[in-house]
């Protein structure tokens, strides 16, 4: 295992470092191969930022370029897939602002709820957060799915924490109003 960090308590598993190692020296199997190994995980995620397959697609192709361009970057302080979902997520975001998808709050419209039918199950959820407006849904995505607290979420957004927390409840409460327009919920 290899310790790519004086100052880290974090080694990195012995597979990690290998991908890391070869990556490094621009090694392309090795490079296809981290590829392979976290494609799936970040796609998802670009997905749920973006709500759009296209638009994630675009962002995993730049976040992967961003990994290989600034691998020698990598201090080992926490893995390499960790490190990579950073990139992504802040490739997404940024994405989204080029777009002109993350619209001031006081402008957001409201949609009104969406018809699925009467049973929620997994995949309406899934729509529901796909349709929430872009910012409500990066903050959602990254708090509620990922597990990130409204400190990181700000740090990898470049937002403060509060409009991270004021995003965040808005998304919940345009979600209880979908669920609440379906007979679900309170």
């Amino acid at each position: 295992m290899t310790d790519f960090s004086p100052e880290s308590d974090f080694t990195l598993p012995a597979a990690e470092a290998r991908l890391l190692e070869g990556c490094l020296v621009q090694d392309r199997r090795a490079q296809k191969a981290l590829y392979d190994r976290y494609k799936d995980a970040m796609y998802t995620l670009a997905y749920r930022i973006t709500g759009d397959f296209e638009s994630a697609e675009d962002v995993l192709q730049e976040a992967f370029l961003g990994v290989f361009r600034g691998i020698d970057r990598f201090r080992g302080a926490s893995t390499l897939g960790a490190w990579i979902k950073t990139i992504l997520v802040r490739t997404a975001y940024k994405h989204l602002k080029r777009q002109r998808y993350h619209a001031p709050l006081a402008e957001l419209p409201d949609e009104g709820p969406i018809d699925w039918g009467h049973q929620l199950e997994a995949e309406y959820l899934e729509q529901a957060i796909q349709a929430l407006p872009p910012g409500y849904r990066s903050v959602f995505v990254l708090v509620e799915v990922e597990g990130y607290a409204h400190k990181e979420v700000a740090e990898l957004l470049g937002i403060s924490v509060g409009t991270s927390k004021s995003q965040l409840y808005y998304a919940k409460r345009h979600l209880q109003k979908q669920l609440k327009a379906l007979g679900v919920g309170p």
